[in-house]
């Protein structure tokens, strides 16, 4: 059964992997290679941070080598999302340290900062030919004690990653939203010249 995408439609062309990446429910066979994750998480650390205080923190546990870590934080989604993140190979959880190291201050920039480096991953996933699905579904006081976060930290996300599949390997309901047809704002409505103004170089 062959893979099935969904590349974005663009006003103008942009960079194929940034076009290809969306967030599907429905994961192939086959896991990312030892390689592929390496190139996932030196694409997030050298994403750009306020200070260069590189905030994020990230928990990357595999399905089959880390079975009993894998299911703990598996079981912190909420079931919306188990019922499709189950095939997946590689789960993550998202962290953002929300006080400087060196200062103890807080920073306000931590979770913009965590969704750069995330982003960053994302991109380089669909560049490798594997797909990422982010979620805000999760318990993060359960993910807290389950993974004994520090209390400088914050639960972002969690992420699902693997290779990509079809909808007909989903339930029906699901099966139908993973055909529904991408969406966007247009630019107009997101790209200001004056607030709620379109800027003038988009006409």
């Amino acid at each position: 059964m062959a893979a099935f995408e969904k590349p974005a439609v663009t006003r103008v062309t942009v960079l194929e992997p940034i076009a290809r990446r969306w967030s599907p429910r429905a994961f192939g066979k086959g896991a990312p290679t030892r390689e592929d994750l390496l190139g996932l998480f030196e694409a997030a650390r050298w994403t750009a941070s306020s200070g260069n205080f590189q905030p994020w923190r990230f928990v990357a546990l595999r399905k089959k080598e880390d079975a009993d870590a894998f299911q703990k934080l598996f079981a912190c989604l909420n079931a919306a999302n188990q019922r499709w993140v189950a095939q997946a190979p590689v789960l993550l959880l998202t962290a953002a340290r929300t006080t400087v190291e060196t200062t103890g201050k807080p920073n306000r920039w931590a979770w913009y900062d965590v969704g750069q480096a995330a982003s960053a991953l994302a991109i380089e996933a669909t560049a490798r030919g594997l797909v990422v699905h982010p979620m805000a579904g999760f318990d993060g006081a359960k993910a807290r004690e389950t993974l004994g976060i520090p209390a400088e930290f914050e639960p972002v996300t969690m992420i699902a990653i693997g290779r990509p599949g079809h909808p007909d390997l989903l339930p029906p309901d699901l099966a139908e939203r993973e055909r529904q047809e991408r969406k966007r704002k247009q630019l107009e409505e997101i790209v200001f010249g004056a607030w709620d103004t379109a800027a003038p170089f988009l006409s």
